[in-house]
């Protein structure tokens, strides 16, 4: 690897123009889908442009937006984490039992508990990296295993029960708004923001995108992979730690069986953000849009009165077709054309 190159993330730079440029390009493509999905529902549901449903969509899509902010991590590496709904319970019910002890003040409960939250996530994340990394094990295999760990923890510390009736402190959080805008939501957005900041402003960002085009250059240039990859799924699992408690705000409720199917949501806001499942090539501006697009897909099916069963057809058809474009955009890349 060229030293040009061993300092910028092959092909994929924002430093370069012609990536910037064909980034960009289909980041606003994914733009006017959003865009022409919001138009023809706010064309066949009058109720679809309300503020109240406009925030109701902003709350809707701030889990599945925090979840896939972490995602879009692990998959630019070319990795996957399918633990992130289980690992999500783990992290609630664990946050819940520490702001149900007696003993704490409220204050010293919440924050207490926010760190346990965060604590229980990233170390989850850390030994799907660590277990992937070091043994080279597909992150598929690892992250289904620990899907199961997390699962069954959850259940093990909780005793199937769910925990409720959280400090008024806490829960407040899920129900505020400034000027309109769901709290959590902005909280989704810094945390997006911050994201984006570290993979195009840092050499941490710039390793994770090279280490997505080709692992094996980055190794023979002086870099350890090994470490990055790890760091990637620690930052998933942070962000699987604060989508708990964002869940918890909301729901004011921590119970061991949430999350089942989260990881699916997530996974699919960051393929139709044009995220390649290969690795190396993605953003989190798309990611963002991407989390929009399901989350109006969803909202607007509802207002339509489609129902549960048509409605997880219709999702399922977008995914397959993001995954088809995504293989599409691959093979004009290989070409030399992306």
């Amino acid at each position: 690897m060229s030293a040009s190159n061993a300092s910028s993330p092959i092909g994929t730079s924002p430093s370069r123009g012609g990536g910037l440029a064909r980034r960009a390009l289909r980041e606003a493509g994914i733009g006017l889908a959003l865009l022409a999905m919001v138009v023809f529902f706010a064309a066949v549901a009058p109720d679809f442009t309300t503020h109240e449903n406009v925030a109701n969509i902003l709350t809707q899509i701030t889990i599945n937006l925090i979840l896939a902010t972490g995602m879009t991590f692990a998959i630019l590496i070319g990795g996957i984490d399918l633990s992130v709904g289980a690992v999500m319970a783990l992290c609630a019910v664990v946050a819940g039992t520490v702001l149900k002890l007696d003993s704490l003040s409220d204050p010293v409960a919440i924050a207490l508990g926010i760190a346990a939250s965060l604590a229980v996530g990233m170390a989850c994340g850390a030994c799907n990296g660590f277990v992937s990394s070091f043994w080279r094990v597909p992150s598929f295999i690892v992250t289904l295993g620990m899907l199961n760990v997390a699962r069954g923890a959850a259940l093990e510390v909780t005793n199937a029960r769910t925990i409720y009736d959280f400090p008024d402190s806490f829960t407040a959080f899920g129900t505020a708004s400034v000027l309109g805008v769901p709290v959590m939501f902005v909280l989704a957005l810094l945390l997006l923001g911050a994201g984006w900041v570290v993979l195009t402003r840092t050499v941490f960002g710039r390793m994770i995108y090279a280490i997505g085009n080709n692992e094996e250059a980055v190794r023979l240039s002086g870099h350890r992979p090994f470490v990055f990859k790890v760091l990637a799924f620690t930052v998933t699992g942070l962000c699987v730690g604060i989508a708990a408690l964002v869940y918890m705000t909301r729901l004011t409720i921590a119970n061991p069986i949430l999350g089942i199917g989260f990881e699916l949501n997530a996974i699919a806001a960051v393929i139709i953000g044009g995220t390649s499942l290969s690795g190396g090539r993605g953003s989190l501006v798309g990611t963002l849009l991407g989390a929009a697009i399901i989350g109006v897909l969803a909202n607007g099916l509802i207002l339509m009165g489609v129902t549960d069963f048509v409605r997880q057809i219709i999702t399922g058809l977008v995914i397959i077709g993001a995954v088809i474009l995504d293989s599409y955009r691959a093979r004009l890349a290989a070409r030399g054309g992306a």
